[in-house]
């Protein structure tokens, strides 16, 4: 599992003294080749952290050698400074990586990632030491303590693996707050053994996002660090058809995104949202969105209660096409709702288990889209009151 399950990268999770608690707090992900093609993905946000910046920079080169990421710190909001604080991680990454051999690496071409408290900058005396710890302790066996050296918030780290014959696509996440497209408050790192070229990592990249991590909708709220790698190292030596790769690529997206809404703060409901007999995917997609940020229906589900009426409150503050009287809602099987109206006895609704399905038929074409969000509850207060994360 993770990002060594492929062929061709090593990794590393150390702890650097980043976090107060001293915990880990440093990955590194290195691609040992033969090709180092890359892509990548960011926050929509217009707040975008240094090393945001700087890795959209580094991607659009098409070539990424190496990822540092660090928890405890976002180096959002922090100025010049900031920026100055991401190139040199890269450079530092660079120097040691290239003293240990056997290819030479630039700091252009060395992602940087970041997650933590907005605002605060990081601590560079203890970041950069922590790079040359990290360079020292990669291993082909490093992706675990990689994925589990980016937690925050989580409580579990987060990895993932697809492929097919003779090659593979790893992968791992961090995420369990301010989870709102554009894509989720996460650092996301995958990659490859298979041959393939930069233009069809970015196709299959972008067309895996779109379904998967931009469709995970939390809290909605959108962070300012949101970063997606994928890493392709060629060793495999095989070159799979796009179908097939981007579908592996859709797949290990998929199953991190239902890891993110499955840790999600203080959550104790997942929530399917699955918009059918839409006009159009847009449609399907803005009122899957309206459905998942009602914090009454959220508050509800939490307590157990089928209230259909605000999932068409939700519906109705959309642009979408439909007509009132002919919407219908279901909770866990159960049409609660037919036509704009009381449909079967809610009473029938079983709403003991973590997952909850709603569906909601506009009746008014033939898209459809699925958008995953989870119950609020006062644990989420409490994690997002009580103490800065």
């Amino acid at each position: 599992m993770s990002v060594t399950a492929a062929q061709g990268f090593t990794a590393a999770g150390i702890a650097a003294g980043i976090k107060d608690s001293g915990g880990p707090d440093l990955a590194l992900v290195v691609n040992t080749g033969p090709r180092t093609a890359a892509a990548g993905v960011f926050t929509s946000n217009r707040v975008k952290a240094a090393p945001v910046l700087w890795s959209e920079q580094v991607v659009k080169g098409g070539a990424i050698t190496a990822v540092v990421l660090n928890s405890g710190g976002a180096n959002a909001c922090t100025g010049p400074q900031g920026f100055q604080d991401t190139h040199a991680t890269a450079e530092k990454a660079a120097e040691v990586l290239s003293a240990a051999g056997p290819a030479e690496h630039s700091a252009g071409e060395i992602a940087v990632a970041s997650t933590g408290l907005i605002g605060v900058p990081l601590p560079m005396d203890k970041l950069l030491p922590g790079v040359e710890k990290a360079a020292a302790a990669l291993s082909e066996h490093g992706g675990e303590k990689a994925a589990i050296a980016i937690k925050t918030t989580d409580t579990v780290h987060k990895t993932a693996v697809a492929g097919g014959a003779g090659w593979t696509v790893g992968g791992m996440a961090k995420g369990a707050g301010m989870l709102a497209p554009g894509l989720a408050t996460m650092l996301v790192v995958l990659t490859t053994d298979a041959d393939v070229e930069t233009s069809a990592l970015d196709t299959a990249l972008r067309a895996a996002t779109r379904t998967t991590f931009d469709r995970v909708d939390s809290d909605g709220c959108m962070s300012t660090n949101d970063t997606v790698l994928l890493l392709a190292s060629g060793a495999a030596g095989v070159t799979p058809g796009y179908d097939e790769f981007a579908e592996a690529v859709r797949t290990v997206c998929a199953d991190l995104a239902r890891q993110l809404i499955g840790d999600a703060e203080g959550a104790s409901k997942d929530i399917r949202i699955e918009v059918i007999n839409a006009a159009t995917e847009d449609d399907a997609v803005e009122v899957g969105r309206s459905i998942a940020r009602n914090n009454l229906l959220k508050c509800a589900i939490h307590g157990e209660d089928p209230n259909w009426g605000r999932v068409l409150s939700a519906i109705g503050t959309t642009g979408a096409a439909f007509e009132p009287d002919q919407l219908n809602v279901a909770i866990n099987g159960v049409w609660v709702c037919k036509n704009g109206a009381v449909g079967e006895d809610r009473d029938l609704v079983d709403m003991r288990y973590r997952e909850v399905k709603i569906t909601a038929d506009l009746a008014a074409g033939g898209d459809s889209a699925v958008i995953w969000a989870n119950d609020l509850t006062a644990d989420y207060v409490h994690e997002n009151s009580a103490y800065s994360s």
